[in-house]
Order: C-alpha cells, then sequence, then structure tokens
C-alpha cells in the first residue's frame, strides 16, 4: 500500500528524541521516522513497452483508464486487456486519466450521479486487473467555469470525494487527487490545495498525490510534502523543461526525494513524461532516479 504507513519497531530509528527534533523543527512527529527510501519506479506507457521497463529496472507500467480498463466498452473488450496484461513482465499498478470531460465534477453541470456510475466499472475492473491506484487528473472535468464560485467548487469536490471513497474502497482501490499546473487547468494547481480538499473528504481510499513535474511548473517546494505526507499515497515525476524523461535535462529532483524520504513515504513513483525516444530515456530516467537516490541516501 501507498502513503505513509505507521512506523514499525524496526523501522523507527530515531527514537522520542528525533520525535521532539521533529515536532521542534515544525514538522509532523511521524516525520522523525527514517525508512529506506527504495520507491518501486513505473513508467507511464502501453503495455507494448513493458518488456523495456522491465529490463530498465522498472516495477510496474502506469496506464490510461480508457485504454486499459476501457469503461466505455463491454466485458470482452476488457477480457482481451486483462488477457494481455497478464503476459506481461510487470503488472499495471495505477491508471491515470480517469474522467472524460462531459462528466463534470463541479460547476453547474457537475454530474457526480454520473460519476459514481462510472466509477463503479472502473473500480471494479481495476480490482480485477490488480490496479491499485486510479489517478484523480481529468483537467477538463474539474475546470471551475467563469463566474462560478471557487468556495462553491470545493464544497463539489469534497462531496465527490465523499462519494468515491467508499466505492475505492469496496475494491480495494485507493483514488488519488493530483494537482496541476494552472496551464491544465484552473483549479487544485498545488498540493498543499488538494491537501485540503483531501482532508476536508476525510476518506482512507480518497487520498492524495504529488507530481513533481507539476509542483516544478506551479514552483511549489518540497514543504508542501512535509506538510502534507500522511496524505501522499501516489507520486509521478517528469522534468519541468518540456516535461521530459528525467536525465534529458538532468534537473534535480534531490531535495523533492529528500522531502518524501523524511515523511517515510513507501509508495510508488511513475514517470509520466513526453517521450521522444522511450526505448532510450526510460532506462535514463531509470539511471537518473536512482543515482539521486543513491546520493541522497549516501549524504544522509
Amino acid at each position: 500500500m501507498g502513503g505513509a504507513p505507521r512506523a514499525s519497531r524496526r523501522s523507527f530509528l530515531y527514537g522520542a528524541g528525533a520525535t521532539a527534533a521533529a515536532v521542534a523543527a515544525g514538522l509532523p512527529a511521524w516525520a522523525a521516522v527514517r525508512r529506506p527510501f527504495a520507491p518501486l519506479l513505473g513508467a507511464w506507457t502501453s503495455l507494448d513497452n513493458c518488456g523495456l521497463l522491465a529490463s530498465a529496472g522498472y516495477g510496474f507500467v502506469e496506464e490510461e483508464v480508457d485504454r486499459f480498463l476501457v469503461p466505455g466498452r463491454d466485458e470482452a473488450a476488457f477480457e482481451r486487456n486483462l488477457a494481455a496484461a497478464a503476459r506481461q513482465p510487470v503488472p499495471v499498478l495505477s491508471c491515470v486519466r480517469f474522467l472524460p470531460p462531459e462528466l463534470q465534477s463541479i460547476g453547474p453541470d457537475a454530474n457526480h450521479d454520473g460519476i459514481a456510475a462510472f466509477s463503479e466499472i472502473v473500480f471494479r475492473r481495476a480490482r480485477r486487473a490488480g490496479v491499485r491506484y486510479i489517478v484523480f487528473g481529468s483537467p477538463r472535468s474539474r475546470k471551475v467555469p467563469d463566474g462560478f464560485s471557487r468556495e462553491a467548487a470545493k464544497a463539489q469536490l469534497v462531496a465527490l470525494g465523499r462519494i468515491l471513497g467508499p466505492i475505492a474502497q469496496a475494491n480495494d482501490v485507493i483514488m488519488v487527487l493530483e494537482p496541476l499546473n494552472q496551464s491544465e487547468t484552473n483549479f487544485i494547481n498545488r498540493v498543499s490545495e488538494g491537501a485540503e480538499i483531501v482532508r476536508a473528504a476525510g476518506h482512507p481510499h480518497f487520498r492524495l498525490m504529488a507530481d513533481l513535474f507539476h509542483m516544478k511548473t506551479e514552483d511549489e517546494g518540497p514543504q508542501s510534502i512535509l506538510a502534507n505526507g500522511d496524505l501522499l499515497h501516489h507520486a509521478q515525476i517528469a522534468e519541468k523543461q518540456g516535461r521530459r524523461a528525467p536525465g534529458v535535462s538532468n534537473e534535480d529532483f534531490i531535495p523533492y526525494f529528500k522531502a518524501l524520504w523524511d515523511v517515510g513515504y513507501a509508495g510508488p513513483l511513475s514517470v509520466e513524461c513526453i517521450w521522444s525516444d522511450v526505448q532510450t530515456e526510460a532506462p535514463l530516467a531509470s539511471r537518473t532516479i536512482s543515482g539521486q537516490i543513491a546520493r541522497m541516501v549516501k549524504a544522509g
């Protein structure tokens, strides 16, 4: 499971003194827990590239709701995708692109009943496929219409989280809300803003994700991870410049990795980028991420 689970005796390395130091520094008490940091690495791509991912050190593929779970098609179409996934060397652990734009989350045309019915299909098929995380980005579905109250939009999204949480829980799936930068949508652009919605919804299967590309684009620093690590169950990564694979421009992610490490993050990390040449860039991203994490851990 993702997120920041409770510490066991084996993983609690610093004791009460470290907890007191964390609180004195303005961090949550659980920030004192230091676990090994080795997130399961995945990548957003199609099933066709699973062999490449496996050979490059990835542990899962991140697929798309419409392409893999095919909620608009019959069970036979889904069964064909299940059979194809079963032949791959790495599993489908997460799916992105949750809602089509015609299913509005907020605004005067919000259709929560329609989203609930759609989610019943998506989550049921996700459970059958072994998909653990459904990423709620869906920028057009959650765009605040001109003249619509942002406070009303927040209330609508909180209400939707309270609807989706139990459906996800019934299917052993985690729905993760993804903050997106302002070039993609005008609502929930920062991890701190997503955290406000998730806390208000208050359901253990409606959680938060951190996409380091969107955080960098919004100039949102690692402090938002430190402040909301208890909500994080999924993370994504791409370089700020051109949304390229890590290593293409050799951007530094260590401060963000350090924040994830400090909060005891134990969820996956998916490369969600614009691939120019996946055959060369997927191995490069894997080496870059592993190298930066290794340098961080060595530095302590």
